[in-house]
């Protein structure tokens, strides 16, 4: 069997050598650069760290209004993170290869904690959580990693269990078991209830160009989130290097101008993923440049991860772009959904 390089994959983490420390988004990168968000930033009061190792968020939410704040404040000061991608046509935070001190891989540092005999009570629920889901779906340990805060060893009492868990079969499993779960009262998984489920929904209401009903209609879509044992945990599918089809660079993107549409999805597969992708078909421009062969929907916002499925009718708001494939040389239109021009007024709705 051929093995695979590690590279950087979807919900890594990268100390800088500042001490920053970037998310990374997406298994696609430049060659010295790695497309990813600042998360943490050192700072003596912080929420999060050990001792006195700590660290604040660097953004109050993870919005596009908050991101395009976040690309002025490192404009000023720290401006080698911004880059500009003549492929996507688009300004990002990469950050250069030369500035990486760490990188934080999710299945390393869960082995270690499996290994270990001495654990913090967030540790050892963390270490129940895998062992239970694994056991559910019948996707080893190996397969599943953790990232956040309880990756870079900076976790309260208060912080979340955020877990990767990688490939694609592995991932239907997951979901699989997690969803049978859910019917069961008796079950550790749980969904969003009550307060909380009305907390979540208000919150995208707030962030979103949606509403409440909308808001309500995605979480019932949304089986990767939820609460074990009184703790807030999240499942994030990631793809290995061998299901990876194309590379950074394989296709460039031209902006066109905004659009709505809607369209009925073709194939969700990849929809799990970090871009979530919706091939769709039946397109209709309702607003917009009027164009016939939109054969995708793509999104980098983790809200619209596979909450569509094959045969249902979307209501889509985007970055219309023309795709040209270089290795093909063909040419044909996708819909960019959390665009930096759309300032969070961009959505995918169900009808």
């Amino acid at each position: 069997m051929r093995k695979y390089r590690r590279k950087f994959r979807d919900h890594d983490f990268l100390r800088t050598t500042e001490g920053f420390l970037f998310c990374v988004v997406g298994p696609f990168h430049p060659p010295n650069r790695v497309i990813s968000y600042v998360k943490y930033i050192p700072t003596k009061r912080g929420k999060w760290g050990r001792g006195k190792r700590r660290f604040r968020r660097a953004m109050p939410a993870y919005t596009i209004s908050d991101l395009l704040e976040t690309f002025g404040r490192l404009e000023r000061r720290y401006p080698h993170y911004l880059f500009y991608s003549p492929f996507y046509n688009i300004l990002m935070t990469a950050v250069p290869i030369e500035y990486i001190s760490r990188h934080y891989k999710p299945e390393e540092r869960l082995t270690r904690i499996f290994q270990v005999s001495r654990l913090d009570s967030l540790q050892k629920k963390l270490k129940r959580f895998v062992s239970l889901l694994s056991e559910k779906s019948g996707v080893s340990p190996e397969s599943f990693g953790v990232t956040g805060s309880i990756l870079l060893h900076i976790h309260q009492p208060f912080s979340d269990l955020d877990v990767t868990v990688y490939g694609l079969r592995s991932s239907l499993k997951v979901k699989r078991a997690l969803t049978d779960a859910y019917s069961s009262w008796k079950s550790p998984f749980q969904r969003f209830e009550d307060k909380a489920l009305k907390a979540w929904c208000t919150s995208k209401v707030k962030s979103f160009s949606l509403t409440f009903d909308e808001a309500l209609q995605i979480y019932q879509r949304r089986w990767n989130i939820g609460v074990f044992n009184d703790t807030r945990f999240s499942v994030h599918p990631v793809k290995l290097e061998e299901e990876l089809t194309e590379k950074y660079a394989d296709k460039a993107y031209e902006p066109i101008g905004s659009v709505i549409l809607g369209a009925v999805v073709d194939d969700d597969v990849d929809s799990l993923f970090l871009p979530s992708v919706y091939r769709v078909a039946e397109t209709k421009v309702i607003k917009g440049p009027r164009v016939a062969d939109i054969r995708e929907v793509i999104s980098y916002e983790g809200l619209y991860s596979d909450i569509a499925k094959i045969g249902e009718t979307i209501l889509v708001k985007g970055k219309l772009e023309e795709v040209h494939d270089t290795k093909t040389k063909r040419r044909y239109h996708r819909v960019l959904v959390g665009s930096p021009e759309g300032r969070g007024k961009e959505y995918i709705k169900l009808i």
